[in-house]
């Protein structure tokens, strides 16, 4: 059909056209450092397209390729052991025997954050020493730049991609900076929140003790904690510890240790 003939027809064929040279034009993923330069202003556009202002772009453009970001993502090998060997490598019996202790210690914390949320201190005191070692060990890797490399990274562009966006609005909204240090994936705080989990349940500062255990609590009833029920696998509150991580051994890991810290035993099986 001669599309000159027919101008609406011409028209639409052309945006048609302009929309699919821009979809090909979309900041492609890569699996190597050599594209990251060319990618940062390609995902800036589509950045600033969806209302990023100059902070969150002048943030995204100043990133590096974080290798051991990538070099951390490719060996996540401790997921696939078992649990025993899990429990052993994660340092379980220290964690359930500072855990008891960190228990007493803040007792007036726990005891307000189950009042409010409904979540006992077993599972927050677990997330934290599994996470950060209770606040020692929160990662010196710069967050965005983390975030960045993972986004542009096509083993999970998809997820990191949304989580760049969170990123970039934090920096935004000045709860983070371009100078953020996190852990490997981006993961911020004392119990290790990844930006979109910090926009939605957030709740204070996450580098202090009070304001990551309170937002990890407002996680775990966002994602149905329902107060007095179990949280060991097969009841009821176990989804939302699934909800935090989604390896198996470490959702098995919370629900033993947290077990342990509420109500004794050893941090055994």
């Amino acid at each position: 059909m001669n599309t000159s003939r027919h101008p609406k027809i011409f028209a639409a064929a052309l945006l048609s056209a302009l929309a699919t040279a821009g979809e090909a034009r979309a900041a492609p993923c890569g699996n190597g450092a050599a594209g990251f330069e060319g990618w940062k202003p390609a995902f800036a556009a589509e950045a600033r397209a969806k209302g990023v202002g100059a902070a969150g772009i002048a943030a995204l453009m100043g990133t590096n390729y974080a290798t051991a970001t990538i070099a951390a993502d490719r060996g996540m090998k401790s997921f696939k052991l078992s649990l025993d060997a899990f429990l052993v490598k994660r340092g379980a019996a220290t964690i359930v025997s500072r855990g008891r202790v960190l228990k007493q210690t803040h007792a007036a914390l726990f005891a307000s954050i189950e009042q409010r949320y409904g979540v006992p201190p077993g599972p927050l005191l677990a997330i934290w020493g599994m996470e950060t070692a209770f606040g020692t060990q929160r990662g010196n890797q710069n967050m965005i730049s983390a975030v960045a490399t993972l986004a542009y990274d096509c083993r999970r562009s998809e997820y990191f991609t949304d989580q760049l966006y969170a990123a970039l609005s934090l920096v935004e909204r000045g709860v983070l900076s371009a100078g953020t240090r996190g852990s490997m994936h981006g993961e911020y705080g004392q119990t290790q929140f990844m930006p979109k989990n910090i926009l939605a349940y957030g709740t204070g500062n996450l580098d202090s003790a009070a304001g990551a255990l309170t937002s990890t609590a407002n996680f775990l009833k966002g994602h149905g904690w329902k107060a007095g029920a179990g949280y060991q696998p097969g009841q009821p509150n176990f989804a939302a510890i699934e909800g935090w991580n989604a390896a198996s051994v470490y959702q098995q890991a919370i629900a033993l240790m947290g077990r342990q810290i509420d109500g004794g035993g050893t941090a055994q099986r």
